[in-house]
């Protein structure tokens, strides 16, 4: 113990085996910029910050540069008219001829113009189908004879309502045309089908 405390005082500590203080960890980072700090020479070292002054000074320079050509070009497009708006459309139609003229946009363009002409002899061929079904139905005897029961019942109420010459509202005619048609038999029907063409 007394030698431990007489090397603190003379400004470093030596340490055994058996010391009970922790050895410290030290970051990679830093021992790796120490190691490379130590290898290099004092004329190197001169050397590469020298370099990289110039490179500094050669990025300064750049940049005035690049900043003097912005203003020129500006300066030539304010001449020629170029607004930023015409400049904007003239990039956004470069753009859009770019997109149409692509690979990609083609063969999507043909793939919805092929999925459009399905759709469309689809739809087409479905309206065939409906018309058909709609003329065969109307051309059936059960749609013929409501037809006709129609046409008839309209033709009797035009008729009643002639000859009543005012004396009953609408809605009376309706309801005793309407009662007159419900009470015929359905084997009237069919053999009045004809006569009634014939009446009606």
């Amino acid at each position: 113990m007394e030698t431990r405390q007489q090397e603190r005082g003379q400004g470093h500590i030596r340490t055994g085996l058996l010391d009970p203080e922790p050895v410290t960890e030290v970051d990679e980072e830093m021992v790796s910029d120490v190691d490379l700090n130590n290898t290099l020479t004092d004329e190197e070292r001169e050397e590469i910050l020298s370099e990289l002054t110039k490179l500094e000074e050669d990025i300064s320079t750049l940049r005035q540069v690049l900043a003097s050509k912005e203003k020129h070009h500006s300066e030539l497009k304010a001449k020629l008219g170029i607004t930023p708006l015409i400049e904007f459309k003239q990039n956004f139609n470069r753009s859009w001829y770019d997109m149409q003229t692509s690979t990609a946009y083609k063969k999507t363009s043909e793939t919805l113009s092929t999925a459009g002409q399905k759709t469309s002899a689809v739809f087409t061929t479905l309206g065939t189908a409906i018309s058909r079904k709609f003329g065969d139905m109307r051309n059936s005897p059960s749609f013929k004879s409501f037809e006709e029961k129609v046409e008839c019942t309209v033709s009797n109420i035009k008729t009643k309502v002639g000859s009543q010459g005012g004396g009953g509202s609408f809605e009376e005619v309706l309801s005793s045309a309407a009662h007159a048609s419900a009470q015929e038999t359905p084997s009237n029907n069919m053999s009045e089908s004809s006569d009634h063409e014939r009446t009606c």
